[in-house]
């Protein structure tokens, strides 16, 4: 769990933000909560970010994956691809989730895919469906993002992204 990935973002992505001087592996990162819970972005675009996150650590009394976790996992990916749709001067804030847990999973894996339902101006909804080393789908999630404009000087605009 201590190995570091590099998330693969699009040339387009990665030209824009180092353009600005921004740390996109930094800004675009599971964050504090998603580290401490093993949270991994493997993939990142406005169309589709892909993570994963391990059963062992993130499990309810009765051993189960909890659902909180699946939470977690299913908001950091549609924030991430919320952020990715409106750019550098937009910040993403999620304003509703919802998730349908469908099985428990004891250990392993489970692997998180957010997909668009919706990218608008001032909004941004992401459908991200968890499944587990089987392929079986353990938690439908949808989430939605305001996309705020990003105060002058803050980290997005300023380039320092952290």
């Amino acid at each position: 769990m201590g190995e570091q990935q590099q998330v693969q973002f699009p040339q387009e992505i990665i030209d824009e933000y180092a353009a600005l001087g921004i740390d996109l592996p930094v800004l675009f990162s599971a964050g504090h909560l998603g580290e401490r819970m093993g949270v991994r972005i493997l993939e990142a675009a406005p169309e589709r970010v892909v993570g994963t996150m391990p059963v062992e650590g993130n499990t309810q009394p009765y051993g189960l994956l909890h659902g909180g976790a699946s939470a977690v996992l299913a908001e950091t990916l549609g924030s991430v691809g919320s952020m990715l749709h409106g750019g550098h001067s937009k910040i993403a804030v999620g304003v509703d989730l919802n998730c349908t847990h469908h099985r428990g999973v004891r250990s392993g894996l489970v692997t998180g895919v957010a997909t668009p339902v919706h990218r608008g101006r001032s909004t941004a909804t992401y459908e991200i469906v968890i499944t587990d080393e089987q392929e079986r789908r353990v938690c439908t999630a949808r989430l939605t993002c305001l996309l705020r404009d990003a105060a002058p000087g803050s980290a997005v605009q300023a380039g320092t992204a952290g």
